[in-house]
């Protein structure tokens, strides 16, 4: 999708530690069904000014397995312009900023 765009940078965040260092070739892949798969990250990696992995752990990676759900609902656009998504991350959550506090006049 991002070479459909003719992005030229791209950030990409995965939770296996061991296939972001793969992609960025600090490991070596041995396992011979997984050789292609790196083959073709290098060859696509060649069509971006600017590519990088980044690794998340699992535990900090709730926001991306949500926006993978919400992808997945979606059908591919085809050639139209698709706005980037900014997420703004708070201190408190969403629900705690709506809230509005009342006074407590009931004797508990």
């Amino acid at each position: 999708m991002a070479v459909d765009q003719d992005m030229e940078e791209l950030l990409i965040m995965g939770d296996s530690d061991l296939i972001i260092r793969q992609a960025q070739g600090e490991c070596e892949t041995r396992d011979i069904k997984l050789i292609p798969y790196k083959q073709h990250v290098e060859d696509l990696s060649k069509r971006f000014k600017s590519i990088e992995f980044r690794y998340i752990p699992q535990f900090h990676n709730e926001l991306a397995d949500a926006l993978a759900t919400l992808a997945s609902m979606l059908p591919y656009p085809g050639n139209v312009h698709i706005d980037p998504l900014e997420i703004q991350i708070r201190e408190t959550h969403g629900y705690c900023n709506i809230v509005k506090m009342e006074p407590d006049v009931q004797p508990w």
